[in-house]
């Protein structure tokens, strides 16, 4: 007859699968983070219907002290800093964003910073929101 509270039984463990278009995101950020940039960058391309971009370990030499990425409309190549640069998906989707709005004869980059900036950090959101929900500490 006393206060006694019923253990709490610990939630089963969910499984959340990376396939569909709920985990697009954390797949790609996935891939970049385990060293298959390669692997995302294909499946951007074909996701959004557009060319795969070359990839190039190196900065054009306008860019070497400024930024860790950049991206060339003329020769479709997203060009990272140095190697551990590869594994960064904030810089790669970033860049990636640059390609995307790349568009017409002139090549000309259609998008601005802040709007690469929002396109990376959504997918970082839901990586780590699916990340979360693997653990178990959201639903």
């Amino acid at each position: 007859m006393g206060n006694r509270r019923e253990p709490v039984k610990k939630q089963p463990h969910k499984t959340v699968t990376l396939n569909g278009e709920e985990n697009f995101k954390p797949l790609v950020v996935w891939l970049i983070l385990n060293g298959k940039t390669e692997s995302a960058l294909d499946l951007l391309a074909k996701t959004y219907n557009v060319s795969v971009p070359n990839l190039k370990v190196g900065l054009p030499k306008r860019h070497k002290t400024k930024a860790y990425g950049t991206y060339t409309t003329k020769d479709q190549t997203i060009s990272v800093l140095n190697s551990d640069i590869l594994v960064n998906p904030f810089v790669v989707i970033h860049e990636f964003y640059h390609h995307l709005r790349s568009k017409g004869v002139d090549k000309m980059h259609r998008g601005t910073e802040g709007n690469a900036d929002k396109f990376a950090r959504d997918f970082l959101i839901a990586y780590q929101l699916t990340f979360l929900k693997t653990k178990g500490y959201i639903q």
